[in-house]
């Protein structure tokens, strides 16, 4: 046996590697370039003469990421630890050939494999016209010309070099529309925030009750079945369910007294009001603060307010919403009443089951009522305020 040369093992048994000054794919997809030397070939061949040729050929074009194997079996584990660019596969070899290589590579990578180079002795057409069905992309019988062979290698690294080019720009260009995405979602949201904190402001309110209630649907909701999409949309519409407090005049909106039959009228507008200012835009946060603004103040049994919805007639968004506000500011200190114990405000909401709140939700609230007091204790309003 001749000498085996520089940077080869000499396990003919197995598989044989030479990686001159190798570079990892992530060096090489980190250049951005389609620079064709610097694409990882694997070549596939039982007999170790042929192997030793097509390496040196392969150097001679400044080949620098080759790798190489005698062992059909071998293919797919040196695939997946290379990443090969450039797959040179013989057809005839023991235990497993050229086109058992390929259905293998094929079921890997679903249908879209890396290049593959048949380099074989058979030069039947039906043996061609197999290889290429098979998900070969060129084919050359041996014996070969070095010259038009390394052409072909070249043209094929060049398109795959290309290809993984553009992909690379693709994810970029992706990760830039969904960075720019997520800003747009989260100014939105910080816009949304502040509506609903402004209509908090005007009722005298420091704006931790909309951060509380918030939270607090979110618990009822995620134990009613919303999922995470859901639970964050409730998250950040809620806040603006009383929106339409602005719409209000001081005089009937700040006043501590009872309301007038005709100051009530003016304050059941608000829902109206804030379902106005939320109109126009159709998007699914936008749409359901509406549902919210419009049905937060319809009641289980029909008697709320604007339109006398009655069950599940009213949107399980607003029926979550209610509930959740109504503990919240019933536990919670205003200027015109001192703040309810949990429990006193636990007995008034089991009374209200099946009347002004949905039944299944006051269980929920119920069975979660540890979860929704370390809501409350975590944003509680200031001491001094």
């Amino acid at each position: 046996m001749k000498a085996v040369p520089f940077g080869w093992s000499s396990d003919w048994h197995g598989h044989c590697l030479l990686v001159h000054k190798t570079k990892s794919m992530s060096e090489i997809n980190n250049q951005m370039n389609v620079d064709p030397g610097k694409a990882s070939i694997l070549v596939v061949d039982d007999e170790a003469a042929n192997v030793r040729l097509l390496e040196k050929m392969l150097a001679t074009r400044g080949y620098s990421n080759v790798v190489c194997t005698l062992d059909p079996d071998q293919v797919l584990p040196l695939y997946q630890k290379y990443k090969s660019d450039l797959i040179l596969l013989d057809i005839n070899m023991p235990k497993l050939d050229g086109y058992g290589v390929m259905g293998q590579l094929n079921k890997l990578t679903k249908g879209c494999p890396p290049p593959i180079l048949i380099l074989t002795a058979q030069h039947d057409q039906s043996s061609r016209q197999r290889a290429l069905d098979s998900g070969a992309r060129d084919y050359v019988t041996k014996p070969f010309d070095a010259d038009e062979l390394l052409s072909r290698v070249r043209n094929l690294l060049e398109v795959q070099m290309a290809q993984k080019f553009m992909h690379r720009q693709n994810e970029i260009l992706e990760q830039k529309v969904r960075e720019r995405t997520q800003a747009m979602h989260d100014t939105r949201l910080q816009v949304v925030r502040c509506l609903g904190r402004a209509a908090e402001y005007r009722d005298n309110e420091t704006g931790l009750h909309i951060i509380r209630m918030s939270k607090m649907a979110v618990v009822i909701g995620s134990a009613a079945g919303m999922d995470d999409e859901q639970c964050d949309l409730l998250l950040n519409a809620a806040p603006m369910h009383d929106i339409g407090k602005i719409g209000i005049p001081d005089h009937i909106l700040l006043k501590p007294d009872k309301f007038e039959p005709e100051e009530w009228m003016i304050m059941q507008t608000h829902v109206q009001i804030g379902a106005d200012i939320l109109s126009g835009d159709n998007s699914d946060l936008m749409t359901m603060a509406r549902d919210i603004a419009i049905t937060h103040h319809e009641k289980w049994n029909g008697k709320g307010y604007p339109n006398g919805l009655e069950g599940e007639a009213i949107p399980l968004t607003g029926r979550i919403t209610a509930l959740a506000d109504v503990f919240d500011a019933l536990t919670s200190e205003r200027p015109y009443k001192k703040a309810w114990p949990v429990e006193k405000a636990v007995e008034l909401i089991k009374e209200e089951s099946a009347k002004h709140f949905d039944p299944m939700l006051v269980e929920i609230l119920l069975e979660r009522l540890p979860e929704i007091i370390k809501i409350k204790e975590k944003y509680a309003e200031p001491v001094n305020k």
